[in-house]
């Protein structure tokens, strides 16, 4: 808008300037020009000092409110706009293309036609009065869209009409271009039948050359995500945004007045963020699903293409994708999968040896034909018919039959299989089912062993533990105290719960195990599988923050966690395993912000002292050393010695050895019981381990031996140690022994059964497995060297299904009650259910409060292999049975973890909605409750055999 200046004097002008002025001299007068806001908008003012004393200029308002909002004015957005029409909405390459613009005469327009990316021409066109056409050809740079921008301009000054000097539009066109278009054929038959050959054939409705792949998939997989064809052409030839940005001066031009242009040209989407649902996977059984190509079709031919589906009945879905040069297409057909004869079996998910079951096999006759059929079921060892093996049924009409086989699991885990054949006449039909066959018992390691002097000789015999199957025997000869080192191991690997803390020490250990012993090439290969897998999965507990949580979802991110999962990540990437760059930055800005915010308050003290000092060695050995947060930390007033010792690292890594030697200068190495795992997780053995690792830093040796012979001698006691106990002790060991090679030598004959062989190793620990399938075998060391051997034979295995140890329940520490109801809430007898069965089990734990508050509380429940687990996430409240809050819960095919934290005097109770699904005779295990880091605090009920029968 223009404003009267003529008495606007200098006075007044100087006044309303808010921000400096700007001169410019021309010669002909200073012109100065200014911006600023007022209560009618943002303004510019351009001046001219004159010599009356007054000046002359003007004044332009930008975003003014107070004209946008006068009554009597209309939109400036809406006074700027220029609409115009194309005559189609649609164009083929070749079409002619109408655009027809309002206009005035005299005046021009700039049309430009832009894409995604840039200008692909542009000219100007006289306006005519009343309306412009414009005409163009629609051409295959065009496609998929193209959009029209018109920038139409008046004569200024004119007085035939109130429109703005300037009108701005845009208009999408969508442009097709034929030949990016490819039309695959299918030719095959509408129905076909399962386990025999079949042919399809594949062409170019135009004879065109095409690059392709062809899928056969069960339509019902496809329907339970609604999955459409996937057709390339619509997404590489998706609508494109507009990506040319346009300016003008013309809002700044006197009396020509507009809107921005950003207001106009907030127009146009692209179709990239239509986004498509995950595809829900199917686990239980093997999906129809086939796979072909890719394959290469050239000019005017023909190709045939043979697969065979599986048992199966139904309809699958044929799609062929195609692409050549530019060019995209699909085409898909809908199949009928039909056989006059099948079989269909249902089984448990899991079974466990020395349950029995009774599979229900239902046979299909789908033509009138099929009249006597004989059935048949082969196993494989770990599981046993009882009964009749094969069983004839007849059929007067079509339709559908059951019959039942009953089968034993034998005392041998691993993959069962169950193959189904049955015929009539010529027709013939199989099904053949695979099931996990698990021990629900949890693993039991007994350890037997001799310290060796000079000659000494030592016999004994390696006893399996329960199944043979599931049975493992370690030798393990040392020259350092026993460590126990495949029982702590594989205690680590096989621990069920998977917070950020159980993941990271059963991962961490295996990443430094090689300056410990000699490694097989299939160890190495596990060990590297191992490490992957747990840098892969350490990303789903990585925060927004950069911190990672205790448990995937949880919102906060646990510090100490933190810390823990950050050293084997760096750990890792020394050593040369691939780890995200983003999430070490994101996690080293993390670890940067709370070090330089930490002090001590009543949350954190007992602990948090530790947690900043790992912080800082962390940093430290991220080469991103914090040295002012650690200066504030060493003069920190009740510094445990515990946290000075990880400090001390942290400055040797920094540079500083003499700091850190002042540091651990008469700090004890060792520490009392704790009462408390508290925030890190930890126990006194812990924080020594962190000791022998910092001694071992620092270069001194004897302290550090002496060290490593005290953690050394825990871990080769049966005392239960927590998960990240074992872990960084096997850590702290291992770094030891990579630092001090070849001083000491294994020098042994060893006899297993009735081979022998010599054990000559510079390594300070030797591992030689023994195969203990087929029952006892015999074992024989004698130390040829002058080392005294540490030598201990390390039994694995699983009880016998049915076999539980009685549990020894503290009811001082925890108490635990286990019941179930039906859905009335009435209580029912588990020993015998009818099969079809809804009932609940519920668990109520509960802190008497004699110890404090319970931290990271685990209650493990494993079910029946009858029994189907209905998923509490989506049942949980029906019938008003409502669990108690819990910090996470793991759902699983036969069986629910759930953690918690219980308050003094508090109890928690959790339900489980099931089924008794399947007909048979199954193991109960048992079920407990324990604090993850502290074994005295536990409670559990055991296990007991149950039965689903038939109703009445």
């Amino acid at each position: 808008s223009r404003d009267d200046i003529s008495n606007f004097t200098t006075d007044k002008y100087n006044k309303l300037l808010s921000t400096e002025k700007v001169n410019l001299n021309t010669g002909k007068g200073t012109w100065s020009f200014t911006v600023g806001d007022h209560e009618w908008g943002r303004y510019l003012i351009l001046v001219k000092d004159l010599k009356s004393g007054h000046v002359a200029g003007v004044v332009f308002y930008v975003d003014s409110p107070y004209w946008q909002n006068r009554d009597n004015m209309n939109d400036p957005t809406a006074a700027a706009m220029l609409s115009f029409t194309s005559d189609k909405e649609k164009y083929n390459v070749g079409d002619d293309i109408v655009l027809t613009i309002p206009s005035s005469e005299g005046g021009r327009a700039l049309v430009s036609l832009e894409t995604g990316s840039t200008v692909l021409k542009r000219w100007w066109v006289n306006t005519d009065k009343g309306q412009t056409i414009v005409k163009m050809k629609a051409e295959a740079e065009m496609s998929p869209n193209v959009y029209v921008n018109i920038t139409m301009i008046q004569p200024h000054a004119q007085t035939q009409n109130d429109l703005p000097i300037r009108m701005y539009g845009v208009l999408p066109l969508l442009v097709t271009d034929k030949n990016s278009v490819l039309k695959p054929v299918i030719n095959m038959p509408n129905i076909i039948r399962p386990e025999v050959p079949v042919s399809v054939t594949v062409s170019e409705e135009r004879g065109r050359p095409m690059s392709y792949s062809i899928a056969i998939v069960d339509e019902g997989l496809l329907d339970l995500t609604r999955f459409k064809t996937p057709n390339p052409h619509d997404y590489f030839y998706a609508k494109e945004a507009l990506g040319v940005k346009t300016w003008d001066l013309y809002d700044f031009v006197v009396g020509a007045w507009g809107s921005r242009l950003e207001r106009v040209l907030s127009i146009g989407g692209d179709q990239e963020g239509d986004g498509q649902s995950k595809p829900i996977q199917a686990n239980r059984f093997k999906p129809v699903v086939k796979y072909l190509g890719p394959f290469l079709l050239n000019k005017n031919q023909k190709a045939k293409h043979q697969f065979k589906l599986p048992a199966y009945i139904g309809s699958v879905r044929v799609m062929v994708i195609a692409a050549e040069d530019g060019s995209y297409g699909i085409s898909e057909k809908a199949v009928a999968v039909k056989k006059p004869l099948m079989l269909l079996a249902t089984v448990p998910r899991v079974l466990a040896p020395g349950e029995t079951i009774k599979i229900p096999v239902t046979v299909f006759a789908m033509e009138k034909n099929i009249r006597n059929v004989n059935v048949g079921l082969q196993t494989t060892p770990n599981l046993k018919v009882t009964g009749a093996t094969n069983q004839a049924i007849s059929f007067s009409e079509s339709g559908e039959q059951m019959i039942n086989f009953n089968v034993q699991v034998t005392p041998n885990t691993g993959i069962g299989k169950l193959k189904l054949l049955a015929s009539s006449g010529n027709e013939k039909a199989a099904y053949e089912v695979e099931l996990n066959i698990r021990n629900p018992n949890p693993f039991v390691t007994t350890v037997a062993g001799k310290d060796m002097a000079k000659g000494q000789q030592w016999s004994t015999t390696a006893t399996p533990i329960g199944t043979l199957s599931t049975s493992t025997a370690t030798l393990e000869v040392s020259t350092i105290p026993s460590i126990d080192l495949e029982k702590r191991l594989g205690y680590l690997v096989t621990y069920p719960h998977g917070c950020i803390e159980q993941i990271t020490s059963a991962a961490y250990p295996q990443l430094v195990l090689n300056q410990l012993t000699d490694l097989t090439d299939a160890r190495k290969a596990d060990i590297n599988r191992n490490i992957r897998a747990a840098i892969a999965s350490l990303q789903n507990f990585q925060n927004i923050d950069g911190g990672f949580t205790y448990w995937p979802g949880n919102r906060e991110s646990d510090e100490w966690g933190t810390n823990y999962a950050g050293n084997f990540l760096l750990e890792a990437k020394e050593r040369g395993y691939i780890v995200s760059e983003p999430m070490l930055q994101q996690w080293k800005l993390f670890q940067r912000s709370k070090a330089n915010a930490w002090y001590p308050g009543t949350t954190n003290f007992y602990g948090g002292d530790l947690t900043q000092s790992y912080r800082l060695y962390l940093l430290a050995l991220a080469k991103s050393p914090e040295i002012g947060a650690m200066n504030r930390l060493k003069e920190f007033k009740y510094l445990s010695p515990e946290a000075k010792w990880r400090l001390a690292a942290a400055y040797k890594l920094a540079g500083q050895e003499n700091i850190a030697l002042q540091l651990v200068s008469a700090l004890p190495t060792g520490f009392g019981p704790r009462k408390y795992p508290g925030i890190t997780y930890g126990s006194e053995m812990r924080d020594e381990a962190m000791v022998l690792e910092t001694l071992t830093l620092l270069g001194r040796r004897t302290a550090a031996f002496a060290v490593l012979e005290k953690i050394a001698g825990v871990l080769d006691d049966e005392k239960w140690l927590s998960t990240q106990t074992i872990g960084y002790s096997l850590v702290a060991i291992a770094k030891y022994c990579g630092q001090n090679n070849a001083d000491k030598k294994i020098n042994a004959e060893i006899r297993v059964a009735d081979a022998g062989r010599t054990i000559s190793s510079s390594s300070y620990v030797q591992q030689v497995s023994i195969d203990v399938s087929k029952g006892n075998v015999p074992v024989e060391v004698i130390n040829k060297g002058n080392n005294i051997l540490f030598t201990r034979i390390i039994m694995r295995g699983q009880p016998v299904t049915g076999e539980n140890g009685a549990f020894k329940n503290n009811t001082a520490n925890l108490s635990m009650t286990v019941q179930y109801f039906d859905r009335n809430k009435q209580p029912i007898n588990i020993a015998s259910l009818n099969q079809g069965t809804d009932f609940v089990a519920k668990v109520t734990v509960r802190n008497p409060g004699n110890r404090g508050r319970y931290e990271r509380m685990a209650l493990n429940q494993v079910f029946p292999s009858g029994w189907e687990i209905i998923n509490t996430r989506l049942f949980e409240s029906e019938g008003g049975f409502t669990s108690s809050t819990a910090e996470y819960q793991d759902i699983r095919d036969d069986r629910v973890y759930t953690y918690f934290d219980l308050k003094p005097t508090e109890s928690k109770t959790f339900y489980v909605q099931l089924n008794a699904a399947y007909l048979g005779r199954y193991f109960l295990p048992a079920t407990y409750s324990e604090a993850m880091y502290d074994h005295s605090i536990s409670a559990g009920i055991n296990g007991k055999w149950v039965e689903v029968t038939s109703p009445r």
